[in-house]
Order: C-alpha cells, then sequence, then structure tokens
C-alpha cells in the first residue's frame, strides 16, 4: 500500500488530510514539521510527500527543508496565494504538482494518485540532467538511428510527435529529448490526455478562474502556463476529443493561453512533444484527429520500433533490468532463458519484459533464474499450432502438435528441493504441481492458443473427474483444491452446451439433486 508523508502543522487539517487519504486507500504517517518526520523520509516505502505552505516564501523554506533531507520523493506542496510566476519557481525547485488552497478532498486524491500511479513522477517536472535511470539501453540499429534524430532535434524547439506501441519507451524518449535541450534546466510537465475526461482536461491543460464552473474554488494553474520556458508533454495525445483538439492547436499556434473562464490570453513559451501509440494519420482519414493538429504536431516525427522488432536487444535489456533489480550481484541469465525471452512476442513491450524480470528476481531467490521463474503465458510464445497438455517422462508438459516440450505450466510453483515455497508450504500438495501424472492412457488434455483461463480450467476440472471415475474427493486431490472448491467450480459449469461432458455432468447434477 502507497505510503504517504503528510507534513502539516494545523492539526485539525492534518487529521482531515490524513482521513481523505486513508478513505482512498493510501497508508499515511503525519507530522508537524519536517524535522520530526527525518527517520520517515529515508524509508524507502514513502510514494509521496505532502507539504503545506501558507505563502511562497514559507514553501521555498519547506522544500528547502525537504531537499535537504530527501531529493527522491515527490512532493506535493497545498499553497495559498500562488501566482504563475511563483509556481513556476517552485516546480524549477524540484516540486512535483501544486494545490492551490482551498482544495478539495477529491483534487487532493486525484493529485496523489497521479504520482502514486506514475502519471507524475520525481524528475518529471523541473528534469536537470539525465541519468541513469532515464537511459535507453540499445544495440539496435534503428533504435541507434532513431536517438541520433532526436538528439540532433533535441537542440531545436520543433515540436517532436512520438509514435510507438505501449511501452516501447515514448515518455523515455521524451525526456531525453528535453534533457538534451537548451531547456534542460526549465520545467519537464507532462499531461496524460488519456486519463482525464475532455471537461477536466481542458482544465488540467490550460487552467482555470475561480467560480469558472461548479467547484471551481480558486485559480487554477494550467499545465502550459506551468511548463513556461520548458517541456510539455502531452502523452497519447491521440485520446482528446475533438472539440479540445481545436482549442489545443491554437495554443500551439498563438503560443497563449485561455484560461477557462479567463478574461484574456496568457502568453507561453513551451516546447511540445505529443505521444500517440496510434496511427494518427489514419485518424485523420477517417475524422478521428484534426488534419491541421496533426500537421502542427507532425514536424519532426519519430516511430519508436516494437521490442520483437529489436531481437538483439531483449537480452541486453533483460540483464539490465536483473542488475538493476538485484545490483552488482544478479546472477546471469542462461542461453535456454534467453531463447525463451527472444521467442515471446512481448505485447507490451519493455514494460512487459521488465516486469517479467523483476517476478524472475524474485522467484529465483538469488538463484539462477529458471525459464518457469518468469511465468510466461502460455500464449506469450509465439505458435499458431495446436497446444495441448501431454504426459512426457512423467510430467504434464506443454508442447506442439508435434509433441515437442516447450514450457511447464503446471509446474511453475513446485519449488527447487532445498527451498521453502515464497508464500508459505502445503502439506497436501497438487500432484499436478509435483510433476506427477493424472493416471490416463494414451489421451491428451486439449487446449486450443487463445483458450481463455476460464475455458483452460473448466476443461481441466472435467477431464480430471472424467478420470478418476467422478470421485470428487481424488479429483480435489489430484487437482490440489478443497473438495468444496471443487463443487463450487461445478456449479458454475452448468452452460447449455456442456453435453459433451455427459457422463461427469450426469453425476454432478445427480449428486447436486440429492443435496
Amino acid at each position: 500500500m502507497p505510503l504517504i508523508l503528510v507534513i502539516q502543522d494545523d492539526p485539525q487539517m492534518q487529521k482531515v488530510v490524513t482521513l481523505v487519504l486513508q478513505r482512498a486507500g493510501f497508508q499515511v504517517a503525519a507530522y508537524p514539521d519536517v524535522e520530526s518526520a527525518v527517520d520517515r523520509l529515508s524509508d524507502e516505502e514513502v510514494h509521496v510527500v505532502i507539504g503545506d505552505a501558507a505563502t511562497p516564501t514559507a514553501a521555498h523554506h519547506l522544500l528547502g527543508a525537504l531537499n535537504g533531507r530527501s531529493s527522491r520523493v515527490p512532493v506535493i506542496l497545498a499553497l495559498a496565494g500562488a501566482t504563475v510566476a511563483s509556481a513556476v519557481e517552485l516546480m524549477r525547485g524540484g516540486v512535483t504538482d501544486i494545490l492551490t488552497k482551498p482544495f478539495s478532498g477529491d483534487d487532493l486524491v486525484r493529485a496523489v494518485s497521479r504520482v502514486v500511479e506514475g502519471r507524475v513522477t520525481p524528475g518529471m517536472v523541473s528534469s536537470r540532467q539525465s541519468s541513469p535511470k532515464r537511459a535507453i539501453i540499445t544495440r539496435d540499429p534503428l533504435m541507434i538511428r532513431t536517438l541520433e534524430i532526436a538528439g540532433a532535434v533535441a537542440r531545436s524547439d520543433a515540436t517532436v510527435l512520438i509514435q510507438g506501441e505501449s511501452g516501447t519507451g515514448k515518455e523515455l524518449m521524451a525526456r531525453l529529448i528535453h534533457d538534451s535541450s537548451p531547456r534542460q534546466h526549465e520545467p519537464f510537465v507532462a499531461v496524460n490526455c488519456a486519463a482525464l475526461p475532455s471537461s477536466l482536461l481542458e482544465s488540467e491543460l490550460f487552467g482555470h478562474e475561480k467560480g469558472a464552473f461548479t467547484g471551481a474554488h480558486a485559480r487554477k494553474i494550467g499545465k502550459f502556463e506551468l511548463a513556461h520556458r520548458g517541456t510539455i508533454l502531452l502523452d497519447e495525445v491521440s485520446e482528446m476529443e475533438v472539440l479540445l483538439q481545436a482549442k489545443l492547436l491554437r495554443v500551439l499556434q498563438e503560443r497563449e493561453v485561455d484560461r477557462v473562464g479567463g478574461r484574456e490570453p496568457v502568453g507561453v513559451d513551451v516546447r511540445v512533444v505529443a505521444t500517440t501509440n496510434r496511427n494518427l494519420a489514419e485518424m485523420v482519414r477517417s475524422g478521428g484527429f484534426r488534419a491541421d493538429l496533426y500537421y502542427r504536431l507532425n514536424v519532426i516525427p519519430l516511430t519508436l520500433p516494437s521490442l520483437r522488432k529489436r531481437p538483439g536487444d531483449i537480452a541486453l535489456l533483460a540483464e539490465y533490468f536483473m542488475r538493476q533489480i538485484l545490483g552488482k550481484q544478479a546472477p546471469p541469465l542462461t542461453p535456454d532463458v534467453i531463447a525463451m525471452l527472444q521467442q515471446a512476442p512481448w505485447p507490451g513491450n519493455i514494460r512487459e519484459l521488465r516486469n517479467a524480470v523483476e517476478r524472475a528476481a524474485i522467484l529465483s531467490q538469488g538463484n539462477v533464474p529458471r525459464q518457469e521463474d518468469f511465468l510466461m503465458e502460455i500464449s506469450d510464445i509465439e505458435s499458431n499450432e495446436l497446444i495441448r497438455l501431454t504426459q512426457i517422462s512423467g510430467e504434464l508438459s506443454v508442447g506442439d502438435s508435434e509433441g515437442d516440450a516447450i514450457v511447464d505450466p503446471l509446474h511453475l510453483s513446485a519449488p527447487r528441493p532445498s527451498e521453502q515455497p515464497l508464500f508459505g508450504s502445503r502439506q497436501n500438495s497438487s500432484p499436478l504441481m509435483s510433476g506427477q501424472s493424472i493416471n490416463r492412457e494414451d489421451e491428451s488434455l486439449m487446449i486450443r492458443s487463445g483458450m481463455t483461463v476460464h475455458e483452460v480450467e473448466k476443461t481441466l476440472i472435467l477431464e480430471t473427474l472424467r478420470s478418476t471415475r467422478n470421485n470428487r474427493t481424488q479429483a480435489a486431490t489430484l487437482l490440489g483444491i478443497s473438495v468444496r472448491t471443487l463443487r463450487n467450480k461445478l456449479a458454475e459449469y452448468r452452460l447449455p452446451d456442456e453435453e459433451e461432458h455427459g457422463e461427469v455432468l450426469d453425476v454432478v447434477h445427480a449428486e447436486a439433486s440429492s443435496g
């Protein structure tokens, strides 16, 4: 559970903020000042610090005290009397977000959620210099060429459109462009255009005046103004509604924003980087995106290749992530593990690969990771062949229609002989999970690629019942579940197409009828 550190000297306000955040599902630790929170500031579990300041001057003092204790934790400041200039100055000093007083509980939860969920992160607003955590690791010629173009473009103020599938590193590329530009010491502000409805996104981008609409209790400074002299990232710009696209086009053309409810435009000097995981040219042809805005954004187009088009980078990235997670003691990856990773399609790209490596680092417990430690889904292995569970060497293994073994998903949670399971042990472990085979002759459990987990589960349970001649106790033991769980599962499977399992279902219905 995310830990939020609240620094608030007003006991009543401290109590209210704590209650609002706890109700939203956050863990909260509250302190009256920075000095009393020193021990918790070094806690690795702290996700966000929320500070309170009566004036911009007090905010600078609070920020200085926080930076002296910890520079890695995102800081959200609750501030009264903020002006555009003071807000931008605080952003440059390292503040991640500003809540203008008075603010609602929803405003507070939204601000914290953006940080915790990664839509706003440390360094997103004020990026001083490149760091290893924001490095792009590659030896792929196409990716290297893309980086060369990005480096050349960074020195200009040209608008950049970065396209690519989700998880390919579009935001990371945007950050590197900013870090390599003359604006690198100015704010870097990211806005997720897919995260908010159009009505809220307009206020988020352009700001609003007090009383502009119901709930607008105070002036809000928009992200374009906060990014003044810096860079603004319009993440997933393709998700923006057409009406708001027209307003964005005007901002890009005139270099000024109109706050919602404002009387006059406010000039801004920003470098715009937009990202999308969709084909904007096709959206223009279908009417889903304005052609004039597309041409305004598409000054410098960059397309990031998917991970499956960078096979030479998969092992490089996997080993890099393993070192990043485990440090210098990270074990090497074996050739069979590398071959498995290179065969996977990686629809989630680099983000999915890192998650798989993190799982393997946890499950291998410091040992050399095995294939099963990555917990690869059966559907992750590219194959249009029939996949089935066949009995090979006394184990249930997954193979293609020729019977070649690929991976053993039913053996994933079996610990090594000298190890204990991560979450405790089970004395009556399932034979399926310990490599024993179901007592059947010359038959295979047929599973097709694309079947849902529910369908696979149903097939396995019914086939196990059939193999045990409908003995529920034996079937439950083989499956590693209780008889009650088996009974509940069977109750779920009473569907019109179950006649194919007639002999099993006849027993099921008969037993159900008898109580």
